[in-house]
C-alpha cells in the first residue's frame, strides 16, 4: 500500500500521482487538517445525516492516517482510477475507499473561496493590479471560458438528450471559469448538460453582475450576445464571421490579438486537465461533478500562488 511517507522519498513521482510536489503536500496537509478540525467542530450530523450523538472526532480511529487519506484523495483526482482500483492500491474496501475520497473532497472544497461566486450581488472584490499580459486591456480583469468534459452516455433518449453537445459530438458536462489576469481562478459554475448555450451559462452563474462597476471582461466567441445584457460593461470579443459576412483583415488581426491575450485562460485549463477526473470521461454521479471541479480549482489555484504560470 503507498504511503505520503514512501512516495515522499520519490519526488519525482509525487507529481505524477498527485498532482502536487511533496512540499507543497506538506503545506496543503496543515491547512487540510485545520479546515477538518473546523469542519468536524461546525458539523452537528452524522454523514448519513442524522443528529450527532458523539462529540466530533469521536468514535473508531480511521486505520489510514490523515496523510494517506489526504493522498488517498489526490490520487484519485490525478489518476482519476476506479473506486475499485483506488481500493486495491490503498488496500481498502471499494465503499470505504469511495467515502474516504468523498469525505477529504469535502474538506479541501472549503479551502479556497472563489470571490466571484458569492450569491451576493452587493459583494464586491478589490481590484488589485494586473499582469502585463493584460496592459492592452486595461478595462479587463476576469477572463471567462467554458469548459466541457465527456461523461457517460445516460440511459434512455430522454435522460441522454440535454447532455448531446452538438459542438462536441458527444455527451458532455459543461462549467464556467472566470480567471484573474494572473491566473487565479476566482469563479467556477456548477455543472450544466451540454446542450447548455455557453451564454446560457454565463447567465444563470451571473458572473459579471458581480464585478465592480467599469470592470469588464474578456471572453471567446460563444458569448457574443452579452453585450445585450450588459450594454454598459466593458468587454472585449473575438469578431465572430456570419453567412455572407466573412471577417476582414483588421477584424482577423484584432482576433489574433485577443487570443494571444486570452491564453491565460487557456493556461488555467491546461492545469485543470492535469487531473484526470477532469480530462477523462467522467464516470460518477454527475450532480456531484460541480463539487469535484471546485476542490481541483482550489488546488491549481495552491499550485499557481507558488508557481506562476507562463507569460
Amino acid at each position: 500500500m503507498p504511503t505520503a511517507d514512501a512516495i515522499a522519498r520519490r519526488p519525482a513521482v509525487f507529481p505524477s500521482l498527485c498532482g502536487v510536489t511533496a512540499t507543497e503536500f506538506e503545506a496543503l496537509f496543515t491547512d487540510y487538517q485545520a479546515a477538518r478540525d473546523r469542519r468536524r467542530a461546525a458539523s452537528d450530523t452524522t454523514r448519513a445525516g442524522t443528529p450527532r450523538i458523539r462529540k466530533p472526532g469521536g468514535g473508531d480511529t480511521p486505520s489510514l492516517d490523515d496523510r494517506t487519506r489526504l493522498m488517498l484523495a489526490l490520487f484519485w483526482l490525478r489518476v482519476y482510477p476506479t473506486y475499485e482500483v483506488l481500493g486495491f492500491f490503498f488496500a481498502r474496501h471499494t465503499t470505504n475507499a469511495r467515502h474516504t475520497a468523498r469525505a477529504v473532497l469535502a474538506v479541501l472544497r472549503t479551502l479556497d473561496d472563489f470571490p466571484l461566486d458569492d450569491p451576493d450581488p452587493a459583494a464586491r472584490t478589490r481590484v488589485g493590479s494586473t499582469a502585463d499580459v493584460m496592459a492592452t486591456f486595461p478595462a479587463v480583469r476576469r477572463v471567462i471560458d467554458g469548459k466541457e468534459q465527456r461523461t457517460q452516455r445516460p440511459k434512455g433518449y430522454s435522460a441522454r438528450k440535454p447532455y448531446d453537445s452538438c459542438k462536441k459530438e458527444a455527451h458532455t458536462l459543461k462549467s464556467q471559469v472566470g480567471v484573474a489576469p494572473d491566473g487565479r481562478i476566482e469563479s467556477r459554475s456548477d455543472s450544466y448538460p451540454g446542450s447548455v448555450h455557453d451564454l446560457t451559462v454565463r447567465r444563470l452563474t451571473a458572473v459579471l453582475d458581480r464585478l465592480p462597476a467599469g470592470v469588464g471582461a474578456m471572453t471567446d466567441k460563444g458569448y457574443v450576445g452579452v453585450g445585450k445584457d450588459h450594454p454598459d460593461r466593458p468587454r472585449v470579443i473575438p469578431a465572430k464571421a456570419a453567412r455572407g459576412r466573412p471577417l476582414t483583415d483588421e477584424q482577423k488581426a484584432a482576433n489574433r490579438v485577443i487570443a494571444s491575450h486570452r491564453i491565460v485562460v487557456e493556461h488555467v485549463m491546461a492545469q485543470l486537465n492535469r487531473f484526470e477526473v477532469l480530462a477523462q470521461t467522467y464516470r460518477h454521479r454527475r450532480s456531484e461533478h460541480g463539487s469535484v471541479v471546485r476542490a481541483v480549482a482550489v488546488l491549481v489555484n495552491r499550485r499557481t500562488a507558488v508557481t506562476s504560470l507562463k507569460a
